[in-house]
C-alpha cells in the first residue's frame, strides 16, 4: 500500500538562523477508480482506506445505494519504477442488478484533491435524486454535543498531528459518540472514506447521525451527506451559498463556523436543542 506520510529534508528559518531537519508531509497520490474495468475517475488522495473511498464515492454519485450493490472491489496491477504494485488502480464490479454509471457521472478523468466537483459537465449533473430522505429524520442534537465535536474530531486526527496537512471527516451519533474518523489530503475524499465505511458496515442510510468536517461545507459535501441519508452536517468553517441551498432542499441541517461554544445554523434549526 502507499505511504500515508513522506519524510523529506527541510530547511527551517527563524530569527535569521536556520537548521536542516527531516519533516513529515501528508502523502498525495493518484487513485484511478474503474467500474467494471472501465475508467471512471482519477482523484488525488492520501493512500489508505481506498476501498472505503470507492464505495463512498459511488454512493455519493448515486451509482450504488448500499453494500448489496457491489460484487467485489479489488486493486489492479499498476507498477511503479521499482516494479512493485502502486495500489493506485481500483476496480469495482457492481452487482448484476445494478446498472453501470450514468455518463454524467464521469469526470474529466482527473479530479484534484481540493475540489471534487471540478470537471463535471454541468452543475445540474451533481443535483442527484437521493434514495434516502434526510428530511424525514426526526433526530435532535444538543448544542453541547455539537460544540464538543471539533475537539473530538481533532483528537482522532493521528496523521494531522504529525503533518498538519490533512482534512478530516467524522461520523458521530446524536449523543456525540464517534463511529468513524478518516483523514485525507482532500475534503471530499475524507468524507467518501467515512461514507464508504458506512456502506461496508451496511449502515446506510445514516439516520440519526452527524457528519463533522474539518474545513468548509461545500455543495458537494452536502450532496454526499444527503445521498447517504445523513441528517446533520457540521463544519468548522463556512458553507457556500449553494451548499445552504441544497441543504434546505434536501432537509439537511447545516451547521457552520462550529468553533468553541458558538456556531451558525443555516438550515434545519429545528433539530438543534439547547
Amino acid at each position: 500500500m502507499g505511504r500515508v506520510t513522506v519524510r523529506r529534508p527541510v530547511v527551517t528559518y527563524s530569527r535569521r538562523t536556520h537548521r536542516t531537519r527531516v519533516d513529515s508531509l501528508a502523502a498525495e497520490e493518484p487513485l484511478e477508480l474503474r467500474v467494471g474495468g472501465k475508467p471512471l475517475t482519477v482523484t488525488m488522495r492520501t493512500p489508505g482506506h481506498d476501498v472505503e473511498l470507492a464505495h463512498g464515492f459511488l454512493l455519493g454519485e448515486g451509482v450504488i445505494g448500499g453494500l448489496a450493490d457491489v460484487s467485489v472491489a479489488r486493486f489492479c496491477e499498476g507498477t511503479g519504477p521499482d516494479g512493485l504494485n502502486t495500489y493506485n488502480v481500483l476496480d469495482v464490479t457492481l452487482a448484476d442488478h445494478v446498472p453501470p454509471p450514468d455518463p454524467g457521472v464521469e469526470r474529466n478523468f482527473y479530479t484534484t484533491s481540493s475540489c471534487g466537483v471540478c470537471g463535471k459537465a454541468a452543475l445540474d449533473a451533481v443535483k442527484l435524486k437521493t434514495r434516502y430522505s434526510p428530511a424525514q429524520d426526526a433526530v435532535r442534537v444538543d448544542v453541547d454535543v455539537l460544540t464538543s465535536l471539533p475537539d473530538a474530531l481533532r483528537a482522532k486526527q493521528k496523521v494531522f498531528a504529525s503533518t498538519g496537512g490533512l482534512h478530516a471527516a467524522g461520523l458521530f451519533t446524536s449523543s456525540g459518540e464517534a463511529l468513524v474518523v478518516r483523514e485525507d489530503v482532500g475534503r471530499h475524499n475524507a468524507v467518501d472514506k467515512v461514507l464508504g465505511w458506512a456502506v461496508l458496515q451496511d449502515r446506510v442510510p445514516l439516520t440519526g447521525t452527524v457528519l463533522m468536517v474539518s474545513g468548509r461545507a461545500s455543495f458537494e459535501l452536502v450532496q454526499k451527506a444527503a445521498m447517504a441519508g445523513v441528517p446533520v452536517l457540521a463544519a468548522v468553517s463556512a458553507p457556500s451559498s449553494l451548499a445552504a441551498e441544497l441543504a434546505e432542499e434536501q432537509g439537511v441541517t447545516l451547521v457552520g463556523f462550529l468553533r468553541g461554544d458558538s456556531m451558525n445554523v443555516y438550515t434545519g434549526v429545528e433539530r438543534i436543542t439547547a
